[in-house]
């Protein structure tokens, strides 16, 4: 009865409603796509009929528009027969629900195009700024001085025919959930159910609830409901929407409960096996976490659910009881009623996008444990002492590292017996009041966990006036996180709390962080903490010996970064920061250490006050090189035929997105046939294919962007808004536009610094390995933290053992992106990755110890490429990097490898005192690639400000060739150098910002 009445009124409303809605209900028939140029008038359009012949008609036009404040916007009119523009145009009336517009028609009879959200584009293709012209005339004076007076009476005018709504295409369409209500009908509503504080629309998963601050008219038709029904699938992850309407009140949070689901009267499928999306859900890290979920007055919020249907349930009709329970407020009951067919549906729906079925993703623990991957192996303890690979940490019995070890080669291609100390004294946390340094009086070091990937521990301590509880875990890359929560026992006046890392001083040649360049350190620095700055703790080491320290606390959330960095920058952690008392000095000392002093400064505290002090410790380098992997991966960097990759000499590919197989940025599944055929293709033919996947953004295109939405800001970062037109007028406001392709219009937006979609894009990563049989990831820069990384390494290793990670990143180092060095700031993510392609605006210029801490990834046990103009090739091959294919032509390059046989080689660098030559020039380098008894081949490379002629050293018993019958020859290489050679005394002259490879060989 209730909803008869509710129809009545609705049907009365449209009779009395007048012209504002000219009797026109919104219909699948009203709303369709035409064909025209959207970059010259935007994207929507209303068709409308003349039949009069006359200088004056009147369109009426019932658009229910969502855009805010239509009536600034131009209206542009085109007879359709012509396709010329009416000039003498006048819109009498422009509002959101409707727009009264006289024009003069040129053929009659015959249809008129009225565009409505014409817009304009500027700036960087890729980054556009789109606006919407305000509404101008240019109609002949006389002409609108009648127009002006015939609107005082509309009705008497000739009236044009409203023939439909036009979109450019299917996607931009506004119906249904986006034709708003008029104020009338919402009001009618209201006073329907004006003693229920809210309202519930069940909704299905096909129609996105797209809007918050209006409401579709779809649900004026609808109506309020207590029942949903609905089909599904045996297997299916079925997900459907209920609609929230803060008709009278603001609710403040929102739970939602679930009976089983029954089937006449039995439960079958648990309560349990149902979530709502937007009220719970599962953390990046594995931890079950509650959400609140509140809506403002006046607005709608989509509660999404999800359920899993077994697969061998019976087929037939299913009910459950869903309760919504906001909090004082009285709670509702919608009951859903489910017809389960006989028909199964694959992999519960995840081959079809469109089921949004994926949406379970969300809450995954795929690879969430303890587990390790290769090459790494499990930990060791020995009493306090962990190895890992490479490596060793020594404990105190303060739980604090007394000694750290490295036992990597020089030039970091193997693990060798001895170890090089990186730690001059144990690190400590120093408490110091007015009365100087305090002594810890009750060390506690206890295990709780030990597995082969992790082992953690619990510490204790006590001095006068603080109790110190933490936790702190090593993991197999070596990585160490502290944990350490500070209880003050008294009131107390601090002069400073500080974390004190002594580094021995030949553990200490290098540094990156805290605003300055990967290189060599400078003797003292001292730094404060800053907003503007991307910077939380440097790099500090040698090449085979290195100690990254980051200074974090219990809020920390991971910054945007690059272009986006301004828009969420590092949150300052409370007890490191203090104020900006904090900072970091690095400084040598006397005892010849080098003193890490990361300070907090003067501060009051007061009995039961907690101070957190978070750090993490990166022990580098992380693995031995493979250099044999990096000879052999030869990379194509293109969305072309595999034939043309293979002919350049590659054999790794990586696929782009903006292409016919991968379309849109990171979201890869939508033509997964079209991808698997390629890789096919390429695993035929004994090359492998990469993907452009990652998350730092996410397309427009993806089916479940407005359910992602309705989380509020936990996926998707909140901004100005802006960017293309599709994103402004569809989501309104409260988003970031990231990159756009202007080809196929892929519009996306940026993503928080970490989320549950870190889930979703793990398990996407999954799929695609199981499904496509793709080989790994082109990942371009990090917008996630390491424990995503661990578990994408994960995933590939156990679904496709062999996959390859490689990372590209610009360079971040400038004011905009806060002056972070691109291999500090990703550090944390090396031990998992293959390759480095760094990148854009590097600066080649810079001189050797730069490249090698900074773009070569040696001393973290990685190798790279070049990308900003081509990179310096002579330079680049001094630490094994080439530029990469087609950008440039690699491949006479690649074929003087081959030539060499460098595979069989090994790599032994300018920086390792072991090196077999050496050059009598302070600006020239060689680094030796070395097939003992055979043969060596010598990158020689210069950084001088001129040519600069050498000569080289060689250590002729060190290679195993006899001096008296050698030879250096440089083959011809094109693009490269010429051929040419030399005895071993002579001179070589090397040109400037240029260099050799040269084969040391015995002649025949």
């Amino acid at each position: 009865m209730k909803q008869l009445i509710l129809t009545l009124s609705i049907v009365c409303l449209f009779l009395f409603v007048g012209r504002t809605q000219d009797n026109i209900v919104p219909s699948p028939d009203l709303y369709g796509v035409g064909d025209w140029d959207a970059d010259s008038l935007g994207n929507h359009r209303v068709v409308v009929k003349v039949y009069d012949n006359t200088d004056l008609v009147w369109a009426h036009i019932p658009w229910r528009r969502r855009d805010a404040q239509p009536e600034n916007k131009s209206i542009i009119v085109v007879d359709a027969t012509t396709n010329k523009m009416v000039k003498n145009n006048y819109p009498v009336a422009v509002n959101r629900e409707f727009g009264d517009i006289l024009f003069q028609p040129q053929t009659v009879p015959g249809e008129y195009y009225i565009y409505y959200l014409k817009y304009q584009q500027h700036g960087r293709s890729n980054y556009p700024k789109v606006t919407y012209p305000k509404l101008s005339n240019e109609a002949e004076p006389t002409w609108l001085k009648e127009a002006k007076a015939t609107s005082k009476d509309l009705g008497a005018q000739p009236k044009a025919e409203l023939v439909q709504f036009q979109s450019i295409d299917p996607f931009n369409s506004f119906y249904p959930m986006e034709v708003i209500a008029t104020q009338n009908e919402v009001s009618q509503l209201l006073k329907e159910h004006g003693d229920t504080d809210y309202l519930l629309f069940p909704e299905t998963r096909e129609n996105s609830i797209r809007m918050t601050k209006d409401l579709p008219f779809k649900w004026i038709q609808d109506g309020v409901s207590n029942q949903f029904s609905a089909k599904a699938l045996k297997g299916e992850y079925f997900t459907f929407q209920l609609g929230c309407f803060a008709a009278q009140n603001a609710i403040e949070d929102i739970k939602v409960e679930f009976s089983s689901l029954n089937h006449r009267g039995t439960p079958v499928v648990e309560a349990g096996e149902f979530t709502c999306f937007n009220t719970e859900g599962i953390d990046w890290e594995g931890k079950p976490f509650a959400k609140v979920c509140s809506v403002a007055k006046g607005q709608v919020q989509a509660l999404w659910i999800g359920l899993q249907i077994p697969l061998e349930i019976e087929a037939g009709e299913y009910e459950a009881v869903i309760t919504v329970k906001p909090k004082q407020m009285a709670e509702q009951q919608v009951t859903l009623k489910l017809a389960i067919s006989e028909v199964a549906v694959l992999a519960a729906g995840d081959n079809e996008p469109e089921r949004l079925s994926r949406l379970r993703w969300l809450n995954s623990r795929i690879a969430e444990d303890d587990g390790i991957v290769a090459p790494y192996s499990a930990l060791e303890l020995d009493g306090n002492t962990v190895k890992c690979l490479g490596r060793q940490v020594a404990f105190g019995e303060d739980g604090f590292p007394e000694s750290i070890q490295s036992y990597f080669s020089e030039s970091v291609t193997k693990i060798q017996g001895s170890g090089k100390e990186l730690l001059a004294a144990p690190v400590k946390l120093v408490v110091e009041t007015a009365e100087g340094t305090s002594k810890w009086t009750k060390p506690s070091f206890k295990l709780i966990k030990q597995k082969e990937g992790a082992i953690a521990w619990e510490l204790q301590n006590e001095m006068p006036g603080f109790e110190l509880e933490g936790k702190a875990q090593m993991e197999f890359d070596g990585n160490i996180n502290y944990q350490l929560v500070l209880t003050a026992t008294k009131d107390m006046e601090l002069n400073d709390i500080r974390l004190e890392i002594p580094y021995q001083q030949a553990a200490a040649k290098y540094m990156m962080g805290l605003g300055y360049k990967g290189g060599f350190r400078d003797e003292n620095i001292k730094w404060k903490w800053a907003v503007e700055k991307n910077q939380d703790g440097p790099w500090i080491g040698t090449v085979n010996a290195g100690l990254q320290a980051r200074f974090t606390d219990n809020h920390y959330a991971r910054p945007l970064n690059t272009n986006f960095y301004q828009d969420k920058p590092l949150y300052m952690p409370d007890s490191w920061y203090n104020e900006g008392k904090g900072g970091i000095n690095i400084t040598s000392e006397k005892s010849g250490s080098v003193l890490l002093n990361s300070y907090s400064g003067k501060r009051k505290v007061k009995k039961g006050d907690q101070l957190h002090y978070y750090f993490n410790l990166l022990i580098t380098p992380f693995r031995p090189i493979d250099t044999n992997k990096h000879w052999h991966n030869r990379y194509y960097h293109s969305s072309q035929p595999v034939d043309t990759a293979l002919a350049h000499g590659a054999n790794t590919i990586n696929l782009h997105h903006a292409n016919k197989i991968n379309s849109f940025i990171n979201y890869p599944f939508f033509i997964p046939e079209r991808m698997k055929a390629y890789i096919d293709e390429a695993h035929d033919k004994d090359a492998k294919v990469k993907i452009y996947y990652t998350v730092r953004e996410l397309t427009n295109k993806a089916p479940e962007l407005f359910m992602l939405r309705s989380l509020g800001d936990e996926i998707f970062s909140n901004g100005n808004g802006g960017g293309f037109s599709w994103l402004q007028e569809h989501l309104d406001s409260n988003y970031i536009a990231a990159w756009f392709v202007p080809s196929i219009k892929d519009a996306a937006l940026v993503n928080t610094g970490i989320s549950r979609w870190h889930n979703f894009y793990i398990e996407g990563l999954n799929w695609l390995v199981t499904n496509v049989g793709i080989d790994g990831v082109y990942i371009d820069d990090l917008a996630f933290d390491r424990t995503s990384m661990k578990r994408i390494r994960k995933v590939l290793e156990r679904g496709n053992p062999g996959a390859l990670i490689d990372l590209h990143s610009a360079n971040q180092f400038n004011p905009r992106d806060g002056f972070a060095n691109s291999a500090n700031l990703y550090l944390e993510h090396f031990p998992f990755i293959d390759r480095l392609w760094f990148g854009e605006y590097f600066d080649y210029n810079l001189p050797p110890d730069f490249w090698l801490i900074e773009t070569s990834g040696i001393p973290y046990g990685l190798m790279g490429e070049m990308l900003q103009d081509g990179g310096n090739p002579w330079r680049g091959m001094v630490f094994g990097m080439t530029g990469r294919a087609p950008r440039v032509n690699v491949t006479p390059l690649w074929n003087a490898w081959d030539d060499f046989k460098i595979e069989e080689s090994e790599m032994i660098g300018y920086w390792d005192s072991n090196n077999p030559v050496k050059v009598n020039s302070k600006d020239t380098y060689a680094t030796a690639y070395v097939r003992k008894g055979k043969q060596m081949l010598i990158a020689l490379a210069t950084w001088a400000k001129k040519d600069d002629a050498v000569k080289l050293k060689i250590d002729w018993d060190a290679i195993g060739i006899d001096q008296a019958n050698a030879e250096l020859y440089a083959p011809a290489i094109d693009g490269f150098q010429q051929e040419k050679s030399w005895m071993p005394n002579d001179r070589i002259v090397v040109p400037q910002g240029k260099g050799f490879l040269i084969v040391v060989r015995e002649k025949e």
